[in-house]
């Protein structure tokens, strides 16, 4: 009976996304700025971006051959940038989902995210991005990405960026992902663990060279983006975390990399009873991309992480020397490349850990349908495999305007 409940559901997801698709015709900002078409950062939706995009973004979200004097008002001082209209977008996402958590049970999750986002150039040198989770799984998520860059910081090539961030994002951006289920192998931390390659607060400075090579560093708090104690401060220790990353082209289409992540942090007993210690964290890993003109594009992340000890997070005796391995393969078809109307995503996590809760397995499979440049219908099955496996299914949408 539920089976067929189910199947209700989703004709009903799809009927009233055809139906909807001739109203959604506005664009999101930078393409409402410009005047383009999606399409020209994305392949073949949002989120996802191709090389034009990936250069948009690292020149500031700028097109400098395409600048008009009118974005900004005249003010009669040269030193003063103020926007005509404020860049802002938004996105929605929706989801039917079947038998989450292994409930064997059908439920309607929409709104599932709810995001205000803006951003642009204050300067010809200044640029800014952020974005608001108005809602995430019904309720205020808050700021997750919002950052202030500086491209080509005092002429040397160097972008320079100070917020917060996705420490992942010079591997791979989790943002742009197209399956709902995650690149597990990123927020894998053992018991108490506040450091991982999930958000956090901090710096990121990157240089391109003519070699192809692109070198990214990074300083983080190693404490992600929660509040400020009494004293206004974020980080929760004195300790500041550090991570290098290394990326070449070997021609066209293919791309190889390698980080190293380290750090430490004071990790206190949630059971009051063992005194406070220090946690060293040593974290390492390559990574692959092959594209072949956006019709197939193969990603592949592979990290070892070594903890000297974490509580665990009920509290109790410190478990010491940690080994967490583990990564992804990501498998992207999209039969036209930017042309496509529709696409297909594979996913495989694996995660490994001497701390047993963060063993994981899954494989995903995603497709995509384009109803509009920035509408389209998803849907998604995820087979976990760890414990007693059980499948999972989504399906829904999700627009950008």
């Amino acid at each position: 009976m539920k089976k067929y409940l189910f199947v209700k559901i989703t004709a009903a997801v799809v009927f009233l996304l055809i139906i909807s698709a001739g109203e959604v015709f506005s664009i999101p900002a930078f393409a409402r700025k410009y005047q383009i078409s999606c399409q020209v950062c994305h392949s073949p939706a949002m989120p996802r971006l191709k090389a034009f995009g990936e250069d948009f973004a690292g020149n500031g979200f700028r097109m400098t051959e395409y600048e008009s004097p009118r974005y900004f008002i005249p003010t009669g001082d040269d030193r003063l940038s103020l926007f005509r209209e404020l860049p802002v977008a938004l996105r929605m996402d929706g989801f039917v989902s079947y038998n989450f958590n292994n409930q064997n049970s059908a439920d309607f999750g929409s709104p599932f995210v709810l995001k205000i986002l803006s951003g642009g150039e204050i300067s010809d040198k200044i640029s800014y991005y952020f974005y608001f989770l108005f809602n995430e799984r019904g309720t205020i998520a808050g700021i997750e990405d919002a950052f202030v860059m500086y491209h080509d910081f005092l002429g040397s090539g160097i972008n320079f960026y100070i917020g917060q961030f996705q420490v992942s994002d010079p591997l791979f951006k989790g943002e742009l992902r197209y399956t709902l289920e995650p690149y597990k192998i990123y927020s894998a931390a053992p018991g108490n663990s506040t450091a991982d390659l999930k958000y956090d607060r901090g710096l990121i400075i990157e240089k391109d060279f003519r070699t192809g090579t692109t070198l990214v560093g990074e300083i983080v708090n190693g404490a992600g983006i929660g509040e400020a104690d009494e004293n206004y401060l974020f980080d929760k220790d004195k300790h500041k975390n550090f991570m290098l990353r290394i990326n070449q082209s070997l021609g066209k289409g293919v791309t190889i990399g390698f980080f190293g992540y380290t750090g430490k942090e004071e990790l206190s007993d949630p059971g009051m009873i063992f005194p406070t210690f220090t946690n060293e964290i040593r974290m390492y890993g390559p990574d692959l991309t092959l594209n072949l003109d956006d019709r197939l594009v193969l990603n592949l992340q592979f990290v070892r992480r070594t903890d000297l000890g974490v509580f665990p997070v009920t509290g109790g005796m410190p478990i010491n020397d940690i080994i967490t391995h583990g990564g992804f393969a990501e498998l992207i078809y999209s039969p036209k490349g930017d042309m496509s109307k529709w696409y297909l995503t594979g996913l495989m996590n694996l995660v490994e850990s001497d701390f047993d809760e963060l063993d994981y397995r899954s494989a995903t499979l995603h497709a995509g349908y384009l109803l509009r440049r920035n509408l389209r219908f998803v849907a998604e099955y995820t087979q976990q495999f760890r414990n007693s496996a059980y499948g999972r299914v989504n399906t829904g949408f999700i627009t950008a305007f």
